[in-house]
């Protein structure tokens, strides 16, 4: 059953790519380099509807503002790249042809990055493609090719005893997340950011292997971002928001493909005594599902009020209309102990955005749960149990009364470590799942927030505006898996032990008639990188000569046809 079911899937995916079937206008993918900012803060200027979100992307041009071609808001006049036939009822676009670059000195860092994987060395993305609509059918294809060296680097094994590996695969054999993608160079090519689509009104109906950002978070999602490849996927969703005497409307319903890396957690799977810790994942893929939807009430201009949902089970156990489309599943596990004849891991979020226009600002947070109350009685008793949360503020300055200068300010925090509550009971790390233990991940990759399970954030940057232009510098504080931390490698003498990294970046963006280029230099200082213990005496605090010093950098060139 379970493989005439990955078979149909399979097969219904791969011939709608094949006869170029889609509709809905061309879309912005999540995370195009310079673009896919540029017009949310073109919505802080008044230049975007205040009534779009932001918050389920990727955008089409009917939400961002109307424009005809996402990929040159600089000049809505033009029209090359295109060519229309049957009398104006079909168009053909060529897409951006784009060249993303990155490289780490010493150890991986960054996320957010796609298709690429957490690597050392040099890295690199090429896509490309054609968008092809006729009447209510269209078809964007746009496939991507990965490289990266990928060459070895000082990982969790060295320096750390058989004791400490045994405790590191206790808690990784229920995540599929490798620190290392394979012991040789990695070349992968992808569908990419393709989709298929049918479009009435500003509903859509279509396949896709889009990446997806629910939330209203720019470093961060807790649910789904783009720190993942992206995955198959069935899709019902807005194409701009829907108004109603209410206010209006935004959502997406989505069914899909999950897959696993296949390699283990570490490149050692075994003590020096011999002893095998590795525990293979189940050999299925998932099926992932789940929902966003969010509100713009009419009184309040400029607020959105959101809800997301998503359940994560292998396929083979799914059974049943409940076990499909589970999104009537009560909250509580008092009420699912009987409905739930299998296991699947769930995430729920709340969150809200709100646009000042007048001030040139916004403000945002997202705020998640792990781990289902037991009943109504256990949330209002302990509502942090299992929390994680995502808060932002943006704010846009004038130069000199220049329309066309700002100086833009910016700061995210993301907290997804445990709170004290795991003192008196565990909520287990997110995207961590006893059951489904590939977790919330898609070969190997987190589908949320980049900074991982456990892991926590504080960012700002400072930036010099102009349009498409950019300039600015971005500081930020990274403390890796703390939940691992705590409940496996206890501190010494307070936090001496935590994985913190310090960054600091600058930032370039620019645009050049037909291109556009992407740049950031980045320095990190890991301190206790990957929670050695070196020179340590009892009774202190700071662990000298731990150290390590790891240079980030990232360049892009887009070429618009």
């Amino acid at each position: 059953m379970m493989k005439k079911g990955l078979a149909v899937f399979n097969l219904c995916f791969i011939t709608c790519v094949i006869l170029h079937i889609r509709v809905s206008a061309q879309s912005l993918p999540v995370g195009t380099p310079v673009l896919d900012d540029y017009y949310r803060r073109q919505q802080l200027l008044g230049k975007v509807d205040s009534n779009l979100s932001f918050t389920l992307r990727p955008l089409t041009p009917i939400s961002a503002s109307g424009t005809n071609n996402l990929y040159i808001p600089e000049d809505s006049t033009r029209v090359h790249g295109y060519t229309s036939f049957a009398n104006g009822a079909g168009v053909l676009q060529i897409l951006p042809l784009s060249w993303q670059q990155q490289f780490n000195s010493d150890h991986p860092y960054g996320w957010n990055d796609e298709a690429m994987i957490p690597a050392k060395g040099y890295q690199t993305m090429i896509s490309g493609g054609f968008y092809l609509k006729y009447g209510f059918l269209s078809i964007q294809f746009r496939p991507e090719f990965v490289y990266a060296a990928n060459p070895n680097f000082t990982g969790f094994a060295t320096d750390h005893s058989n004791a400490d590996l045994a405790l590191y695969y206790l808690y990784h054999n229920y995540i599929d997340q490798p620190e290392r993608y394979g012991n040789s160079a990695y070349k992968k090519a992808f569908l990419g950011q393709s989709n298929i689509t049918l479009t009435f009104g500003g509903i859509a109906l279509g396949l896709s292997n889009e990446s997806i950002w629910w939330g209203p978070g720019i470093r961060n999602a807790l649910i789904l971002s783009d720190n993942a490849p992206g995955f198959k996927h069935v899709t019902l969703n807005t194409t701009h928001p829907l108004k109603t005497f209410l206010g209006s409307f935004e959502g997406q319903i989505i069914g899909a493909k999950l897959e696993n890396s296949g390699l283990a957690p570490l490149s050692v799977t075994s003590t020096s005594t011999g002893t095998n810790l590795y525990k293979p994942k189940r050999d299925d893929w998932r099926y992932y599902s789940g929902f966003n939807i969010n509100y713009h009430p009419k009184w309040i201009p400029g607020l959105t009020l959101g809800l997301t949902r998503v359940f994560n089970a292998y396929h083979s156990d799914v059974k049943g209309l409940n076990g499909y489309v589970p999104f009537f599943t009560p909250y509580s596990k008092t009420d699912t102990a009987g409905s739930d004849k299998f296991g699947r891991d769930q995430l729920t979020s709340l969150y809200a955005r709100w646009l000042f226009t007048k001030a040139q600002a916004e403000v945002y947070f997202e705020y998640g749960l792990n781990d289902n109350s037991f009943n109504i009685a256990d949330f209002i008793g302990s509502p942090e149990h299992s929390r994680a949360y995502i808060f932002g503020v943006r704010k846009m300055i004038t130069i000199n009364d220049a329309k066309d200068q700002h100086i833009l300010f910016s700061t995210e925090i993301t907290q997804l470590s445990q709170t004290v509550d795991r003192s008196v009971r565990q909520a287990g790390g997110w995207y961590v799942h006893s059951q489904v233990r590939a977790g919330q991940t898609n070969l190997g990759q987190i589908l949320g927030a980049g900074t991982g399970s456990g892991g926590n954030l504080q960012s700002m940057d400072v930036s010099w505006v102009s349009g498409l232009k950019k300039f600015g510098i971005q500081a930020e504080r990274y403390e890796h898996d703390v939940d691992f931390t705590q409940q496996y490698l206890p501190n010494i003498n307070g936090n001496s032990r935590n994985w913190v990294d310090f960054a600091f970046a600058l930032v370039g963006e620019w645009n050049y008639k037909n291109f556009i280029f992407n740049a950031k230099l980045q320095e990190i200082k890991s301190l206790n990188y990957e929670w050695v213990l070196k020179d340590y005496n009892p009774g202190q605090y700071y662990i000298p000569h731990n150290d390590v010093y790891n240079f980030h950098g990232e360049l892009g060139i887009s070429y618009r046809f």
